[in-house]
């Protein structure tokens, strides 16, 4: 059989090769025949096609090309655009509405409202229809709750701008909140918070747990997360009590890349000017205009970590400790050296890889986890808002090594008003920016970028403007703000086996110090 098959195999070379040779003797053209060749054999690549419809492109105004155009309508909302060349454009309606605004609600509000965006409306029956509509236009939607903003947003065709503008009026402003919407939420809700509970990544829970410790029981402090305890309280009557006050005109702002600014303009005012929204056209009464309070404090959370990941190789038991301090608001001018020190500060995980890029040069990884290699994480991070800012490091470890990781975390915090090394600073001036222009380079970024300066501001500052800015930090301006930022009283956060955590008296008094030592501590039984 195989000598067969081997026989058969020749015979077909052979043939192939004798066809190849008949058609070089009988003179056919050599050159191959492409498919698209014969349509238009005379057209040169550099003059339009015949009978093709003329493109039509974004147009371009020399002085303007980069400016964000704003324009307020009659009843306080804003419209903010930035044109970008592309098919495709990304709108949005934001609104200065989030967990810091529940004081005076049941805590949990906003995170219903994130899962039920995009449900039934006056106009659309379904979900399934809204996405069948935003499928026409090869559009995708999404909503995001953070504690000071709500942002519902849709990435579509430019050429369905109207149908993508009129949608989003209805989503915001006309929501049935259907009695099987709310409990299908309900259930959304419970599985969300059952999962942030068992991921073995704790970075969103400690970031709710510091944000709790930092601003005790106000604006930022209260809870991101709806409790359990309120997951079967919230209705549709306390939904429309809270909309009736956050969701008004003067609080929302339409951003859109990739748009025209007047068709943008045109759209807004036939769909959400003189509209009336499902709660009724009452006047706001009961705005909370509270100006966040830093406290600082600790929240703890004693916890078996042992068996957070299971398998062959399982993750090993860890203790997760964030220590923050107050920084400022995005509003101030010394957000910018903030930011640099965030990035200088850098860090990640033990077992990240890579170059400069991946910010193996920052101190995290050059003081902290290459020299203690029983550490697992070393995190920086700055979250910044409104009125208050908050920089934070993240760390953890074995929960018998937590007094040590600790104590090296103190004393970075003192070394951030220490010396700066020019080139660790060129350095981190040099990431921030790389990342800031490497992030601008997609089309949603730059929408919540617009979007969030615009209702934080009423106009936007451009990339080269922070470029600049980020350009003129100093040493002395990281000093100056570290050495500001140390004399708050510190926020801590702390998850796992904590029976060797230091007092938070200690851990002050370690930032309060010159070198970020703890207090030494005597037993006389072991």
């Amino acid at each position: 059989m195989a000598a067969m098959v081997v026989a058969a195999a020749r015979v077909l070379l052979r043939g192939s090769g004798s066809w190849r040779c008949s058609r070089l003797r009988s003179g056919a053209p050599s050159r191959r025949q492409f498919s698209g060749g014969g349509a238009y054999p005379h057209v040169p690549l550099s003059s339009p096609l015949p009978g093709v419809p003329e493109p039509v492109f974004a147009t371009v105004d020399g002085q303007e090309k980069f400016e964000t155009k704003v324009t307020t309508l009659d009843n306080g909302l804003r419209v903010a655009s930035q044109n970008k060349f592309g098919q495709f454009c990304t709108v949005g309606i934001l609104i200065n509405s989030g967990s810091r605004y529940e004081a005076k609600y049941l805590s949990g509000i906003a995170h219903f409202l994130e899962k039920l965006a995009f449900s039934s409306t006056d106009r659309f029956e379904s979900k399934d229809e809204i996405l069948l509509t935003l499928e026409k236009h090869g559009g995708i939607c999404d909503c995001q709750t953070s504690r000071d903003t709500t942002m519902y947003a849709v990435s579509a065709d430019s050429k369905g701008l109207d149908t993508v503008v009129g949608l989003l009026a209805d989503v915001v402003l006309h929501p049935r909140l259907t009695d099987e919407e709310i409990e299908m939420t309900r259930m959304a809700v419970q599985f969300e918070l059952e999962d942030l509970n068992m991921r073995p990544d704790p970075e969103p829970l400690l970031t709710e747990m510091i944000h709790e410790a930092a601003y005790r029981e106000n604006t930022v402090g209260l809870h991101r997360f709806c409790p359990t305890e309120n997951i079967a309280k919230i209705d549709r009557e306390v939904l429309h009590s809270y909309l009736r006050n956050y969701y008004t005109p003067d609080r929302m702002v339409l951003a859109g890349v990739g748009v025209e600014h007047e068709h943008l303009v045109e759209c807004a005012r036939k769909y959400l000017l003189g509209t009336q929204p499902a709660w009724g056209c009452e006047k706001a009464v009961d705005v909370d205009r509270s100006v966040a309070q830093y406290t600082g404090g600790v929240v703890k959370l004693e916890r078996d970590m042992s068996n957070v990941s299971l398998g062959p190789a399982p993750f090993p038991e860890l203790t997760h400790i964030m220590i923050g301090l107050e920084s400022c608001s995005f509003l101030e001018e010394d957000f910018i050296p903030f930011a640099v020190l965030n990035m200088m500060m850098g860090g990640g995980g033990s077992f990240s890889a890579g170059g400069p890029g991946k910010g193996m040069f920052t101190r995290l990884y050059l003081n902290v986890l290459n020299r203690h290699h029983w550490m697992y994480n070393a995190t920086s991070y700055h979250h910044s808002y409104e009125d208050t800012g908050l920089l934070c490091v993240h760390a953890s470890a074995d929960p018998r090594q937590v007094r040590e990781m600790v104590e090296i975390l103190t004393k970075e915090f003192i070394l951030m008003a220490g010396t700066v090394d020019v080139v660790e600073l060129e350095r981190a001036k040099t990431q921030l920016m790389s990342m800031l222009m490497m992030n601008l380079e997609s089309r949603p970024v730059i929408f919540e970028d617009v979007g969030r300066q615009v209702l934080a501001t009423r106009s936007r500052k451009l990339p080269h403007e922070l470029c600049a800015l980020i350009r003129s930090v100093k040493p002395e301006d990281i000093r100056r703000v570290a050495s500001q930022m140390l004399c708050r009283k510190p926020a801590v956060a702390a998850l796992g086996d904590l029976s060797h955590l230091p007092a938070y008296e200690h851990i002050q008094a370690a930032l309060s110090s010159r070198d970020g030592r703890l207090p030494r501590t005597y037993r006389l039984f072991r």
